[in-house]
């Protein structure tokens, strides 16, 4: 992409001299180069290593540490580069944040200190069922 006329002064004045753009034998010697590396293998000494190699995608809302810092849930130091997340006072190890339940899980520890509480229970008429009787036939008759 080409330079505005600003951009250019700009470079000019920290000393910075633009790009000027190869010469046509330049460009063929330089495709030349390219075209016996790749035939020969040659290039980076570690591009076959990183494109093999596959990113991790963090959790949600996890980042890495810009820089080093301490958990406020537990107080242990963390490093720079190390996955981080949100918990109660800041940022720290995703291990000391506070798990969230899901709506099944909310209902189900709901459901459980009812029963536990006897509050269920309470309410209810005893069963006016008979061992071997169908239902319709243990209602009293009007």
């Amino acid at each position: 992409m080409g330079e505005t006329p600003a951009q250019k002064a700009a470079k000019a004045a920290r000393g910075q001299q633009p790009k000027k753009r190869p010469g046509k034998a330049q460009r063929e010697a330089i495709k030349r180069a390219q075209a016996a590396k790749k035939k020969a293998g040659g290039g980076k000494p570690g591009a076959k290593k990183t494109a093999a190699k596959k990113t991790v995608p963090l959790p949600r809302g996890s980042v890495r540490a810009a820089y080093p810092g301490t958990c406020p849930a537990c107080f242990k130091d963390y490093a720079k580069g190390e996955v981080i997340t949100k918990v109660t006072d800041g940022w720290g190890h995703p291990g000391c944040a506070p798990r969230k339940l899901s709506a099944a899980e909310r209902e189900f520890a709901r459901n459980k200190a009812r029963i536990e509480s006897g509050e269920t229970f309470r309410g209810q008429k005893p069963s006016d069922w008979r061992r071997g009787a169908s239902p319709s036939s243990t209602r009293p008759a009007r």
